[in-house]
């Protein structure tokens, strides 16, 4: 929360973290940045491909997001692997077929290791505590959170992506964002 004074009084507003830059390769080879995805609204995710259990359910319940928003081209599913030295290219286009992931809107996300770990760490801010952090996955940053990202790059909700109820009130915040964004 931010205070600032307005005609003498005091206002509080809210003050939203904005996500920094990133440039990153995408299941299909394709070069993806933060400017790519200026005007959309989107949720992001970290995940690795041979994690067993979690990952596996995270990304069935972003297949619902997906499919509400199917015919949306402003929303979009940005999910960075945490293990990019086995996640490569080929792994992650694999990976999103089995998820049906849809080129131009669901995007799995491989880079330096650094650079995935600063954007978990810094910039979503995945590894803080509280719920829906995964413990024990010695070296990777991980995480069952999913975080809505608005057209301006600021985080404007976590959600724990195992929760079905959570899924909802994410699509719930998805579809009030646009509509916001609709009656401007």
């Amino acid at each position: 929360m931010d205070s600032t004074q307005v005609g003498g009084k005091w206002q509080r507003d809210t003050v939203f973290h904005r996500v920094g830059d990133f440039r990153l390769q995408t299941q299909s080879g394709q070069w993806l940045s933060q400017h790519d995805l200026d005007g959309d609204v989107y949720v992001a995710s970290f995940f690795f491909a041979t994690c067993p259990q979690v990952c596996p359910r995270l990304n069935g319940q972003l297949q619902r997001v997906q499919e509400k928003y199917r015919k949306e081209p402003r929303v979009k599913l940005v999910s960075y692997t945490v293990d990019p030295q086995h996640d490569s290219v080929a792994v992650l286009a694999e990976y999103a077929k089995q998820y049906g992931a849809l080129p131009d809107k669901w995007f799995f996300l491989t880079g330096p290791k650094d650079s995935i770990n600063r954007l978990a760490v810094q910039e979503y801010k995945v590894t803080a505590p509280g719920p829906a952090m995964i413990a024990g996955t010695p070296g990777l940053v991980h995480s069952q959170r999913l975080l809505l990202v608005d057209r301006d790059k600021h985080i404007r909700g976590v959600y724990d992506g195992m929760d079905p109820k959570e899924i909802d009130r994410l699509m719930t915040e998805i579809r009030i964002l646009l509509y916001t964004y609709d009656h401007e």
